[in-house]
């Protein structure tokens, strides 16, 4: 993880092949009277770049990036993968994503691609050698971002006779024989044994579910081509450039792997729109909606800022800030007055180096031209630029942000995400959402989070860890916590199943130093909660189970819901949100952890050298003494 001070930067996404050349110095020089220094540019300039095979226009850019420098603002130069031009189609047909019912997927927006065509991606490699080249040495360039949001537009995942291809030769290099395959796979069920590789299809348009280890092991494939992809550009331009590689991942996305993908890169960013993803991505009430509709849920922005610096091993960056009403949501409201500094506040108490806003300009053609910017169509600045201009003043009275490790850790998995997708024994049960769930937990209690990968080697430095939906125990990880002097908190669905999606002998959780066998699992509608005996429910998923330790949560009927005398405890259900916040603080106080129950929509984040408050309510709101203004930041120095 980063321990450096970090001095964060302001940016914004720019387009000079939107604008004339003669608005670029004028567009330069305000971004930098408003104390940006980051500008991103070129992700989606394919067609500019190439316009016909082989046929280069570069020099455009050249004059771009000469006048960005010459206002001293650094460029992040993107591949512009996420968006191969028309000609594109007609030299690789076949290159089209197809979907689940069959259908291809055509040009006419963008992420036109499958991850599995092998001429496509040689294509990405290409234009990224050519570009790498070109300005691998570039005095102005500070980073690169490869390709555009991996997985916008369910674009991961894609049933084209490339992808059958290439997931049937995945399979052979993982499981060697057929007999392996048909015996990890259960395939004696339902008669579903194959002979030889070349016969498995991809897991659609079957009768009925395919079988789960099928369609969890093509996720795992689908994952890895991403990651191959990623690694492909990667490695080219690493021969050009010493400058970080970035990606900017999306929100409540986990259709692959992070982890892996970010092995190859050097910071992690992603691209941040609190009001639309409280819409569209959010489990919660309409009121709780409307609550919040201006400001955007109170932990979703967090998880994630939490989640990327994982991802990017303490390098993490927000790529792209939303700063005014978006286009795509169902509904698009404008922020609340202080919300995008907030927001930007936010991001910096989680460790950001970087916050850019999308975009800097709004563009008055196209599909997005209902997406705000920093400026109106016509440069006169929007709603929110002097609220831009007032949060870069504040960043440069505020110093270096020490970075520290938080005394809560918490382990989030994708492939967990993707077990309990195929196979989730209820309706509501996800994986994301339990793991949100318990994140907003520590939240209202006034806990800063790290999240961990499950590969994680060593819990040092923690008092506290949970781990609740863990598909199967990643190797070496039971060992960690059984030598662990913290509270770790285990479940609920922890270690249920093995690697290919069976039932384990001996029964879950199969935790050595506990007692405590899940003998079934019932689900049932959020309607239909299980009451405790100390207050709040069970919602969605209980487990009975067999045990000797001591019950620290029941139901009222007496099923137990949390078990274990040590400090290692198992969660059998998962509880709704009262309950969760309760146990938390139970389990945080005996780790000595200080516990400070925050108020509706007020959070807080400590670093080694400043404790953040944030109010995300749209009134006034008392806390420890202090009247937070709403929408408003209260930092203080440690």
């Amino acid at each position: 993880m980063n321990s450096s001070p970090i001095k964060p930067q302001l940016g914004t996404c720019y387009y000079p092949e939107h604008w004339p050349e003669e608005q670029w110095q004028d567009d330069a020089r305000r971004m930098a009277e408003l104390g940006l220094s980051i500008v991103r540019v070129g992700e989606f300039a394919w067609s500019r770049f190439e316009s016909k095979p082989g046929v280069f226009d570069f020099d455009w850019m050249d004059r771009a990036l000469d006048v960005l420098d010459s206002h001293g603002l650094g460029v992040v130069m993107c591949t512009p993968t996420a968006t191969p031009p028309r000609w594109m189609i007609d030299k690789h047909p076949d290159m089209l994503a197809v979907d689940a019912n069959g259908h291809v997927r055509k040009f006419g927006s963008r992420r036109h691609y499958c991850f599995s065509h092998q001429g496509y991606l040689q294509e990405s490699v290409r234009i990224a050698d050519v570009m790498g080249k070109r300005y691998g040495k570039h005095k102005a360039i500070i980073g690169w971002q490869i390709d555009n949001e991996y997985s916008c537009h369910d674009t991961v995942i894609s049933y084209s006779d490339n992808a059958k291809h290439a997931f049937q030769n995945w399979l052979e290099a993982k499981y060697q024989s057929i007999d392996s395959l048909n015996q990890a796979w259960g395939n004696v069920f339902w008669s579903m044994e194959y002979s030889c590789f070349t016969q498995i299809e991809l897991p659609n348009l079957t009768v009925t579910e395919p079988n789960p280890s099928h369609c969890l092991d093509f996720q795992r494939f689908s994952s890895d081509q991403v990651a191959a992809y990623n690694k492909a550009q990667a490695e080219v331009l690493r021969t050009y450039t010493d400058t970080p590689l970035i990606h900017n991942y999306m929100g409540r996305i986990v259709d692959f792997d992070h982890f892996k993908v970010g092995d190859d890169l050097d910071i992690a960013s992603w691209d941040s729109y609190p009001l639309g993803f409280l819409v569209d991505r959010t489990e919660a009430s309409d009121e709780w909606k409307q609550r919040f509709e201006r400001q955007g849920d109170p932990d979703l922005q967090a998880f994630h800022h939490d989640l990327y610096r994982a991802v990017g091993k303490g390098r993490w960056w927000v790529m792209e800030q939303q700063p005014g009403p978006v286009n795509w949501a169902p509904n698009n409201p404008a922020p609340l007055d202080g919300m995008v500094r907030l927001w930007t506040f936010e991001a910096i108490a989680h460790q950001a180096e970087a916050v850019c806003y999308f975009r800097w300009r709004q563009a008055p053609f196209a599909q997005e031209q209902m997406h705000a910017g920093l400026l109106r169509p016509d440069s006169q600045p929007s709603a929110v630029y002097d609220e831009v201009r007032q949060t870069s003043n504040e960043i440069q009275t505020l110093g270096e942000v020490a970075p520290a490790q938080a005394k809560v850790a918490l382990v989030f998995d994708y492939e967990s995400c993707w077990a309990w997708q195929t196979q989730p024994q209820g309706e509501d049960f996800d994986n994301f959402v339990l793991c949100f769930e318990f994140y907003r937990a520590l939240r209202r209690n006034g806990l800063s989070v790290d999240i961990l990968p499950p590969t994680v080697k060593s819990l040092d430095g923690y008092k506290m860890v949970l781990a609740p939906g863990l598909l199967a125990w990643p190797t070496g990880f039971l060992e960690l916590v059984e030598n662990f002097k913290g509270t770790a908190l285990l479940g609920p669905r922890s270690g249920s199943k093995t690697e290919n999606l069976s039932i384990p002998t001996p029964l879950p959780p199969a935790i050595g130093s506990l007692d405590c066998k899940v003998s079934y699992v019932e689900t049932f509608p959020l309607s239909s909660p299980r009451e405790l005996v100390n207050g709040g429910a069970v919602r969605t998923w209980l487990e009975t189970v067999e045990t000797s330790e001591k019950a620290l949560e029941q139901t009222v009927d007496g099923t137990p819901v949390l078990v274990g005398e040590s400090n290692i405890k198992y969660l059998c259900g998962w509880p709704d949100s009262a309950a969760m916040a309760r146990i938390i603080a139970a389990l945080a106080r005996e780790a000595n952890i200080e516990v400070k129950t925050m108020p509706e929509g007020v959070r807080r984040r400590c670093t080694g050298s400043h404790e953040f408050i944030f109010n995300h309510n749209a009134e006034a709101v008392e806390f420890a003494g202090d009247v937070l203004q709403a929408a408003d930041v209260l930092i203080r120095e440690i």
